[in-house]
């Protein structure tokens, strides 16, 4: 297995300011936006980026939920392994509200579907946007694009983007890894 590193922690402190600053050109004041981590693995993003806005920024009061899509997913039953769900933290209605998905990697646009699926049990958002810190472009089996990439990665069916939080892991990076 290798390991080749796609961005170190300095560029991804750049990227989460730039998608920061974009969220702020669109979306101004975040009064009727919500930004909504995908489970488990768009937390960590979603959180940062929330941070990013409130601290840095003075975005007052966005609003942050986080959705687990493990039951929307089209291929759940198809596995012997147990699932674990995670959990969901939505404590507001979606309806009417401009709604912000947020992932590490966009691979198959599968999970993304789901998660369309998912948030309809709180209310029917005005708009939905995708805010991804990866995407991997040559790998999409549905029709969906993102609104917000930190970067694109032509990565081929054996290699694997791996995304690391300083939160999680220890230290903020991207490796794309080669069995």
């Amino acid at each position: 297995m290798t390991q080749k590193v796609l961005l170190n922690s300095k560029e991804v402190n750049i990227i989460l300011h730039r998608l920061a600053c974009q969220l702020i050109e669109k979306h101004l004041d975040f009064t009727d936006t919500i930004l909504i981590g995908i489970q488990p693995r768009g937390t960590f993003l979603a959180e940062r980026l929330k941070n990013i806005l409130e601290n840095e920024y003075n975005t007052p009061e966005i609003k942050l939920g986080l959705l687990d899509i493990t039951f929307f997913r089209d291929d759940f039953r198809r596995t012997d392994k147990p699932l674990e769900a995670n959990e969901t933290k939505i404590n507001f209605i979606v309806e009417n509200k401009k709604v912000i998905f947020i992932d590490d990697v966009l691979f198959t646009g599968r999970s993304i579907r789901s998660a369309l699926t998912a948030i309809q049990s709180f209310g029917r958002p005005s708009e939905i946007e995708l805010l991804v810190l990866i995407d991997r472009r040559f790998s999409r089996n549905l029709p969906i694009q993102p609104d917000y990439r930190g970067r694109q990665v032509d990565a081929i069916n054996n290699e694997k983007v791996k995304v690391e939080w300083s939160d999680n892991n220890g230290e903020d990076a991207v490796y794309l890894v080669t069995n």
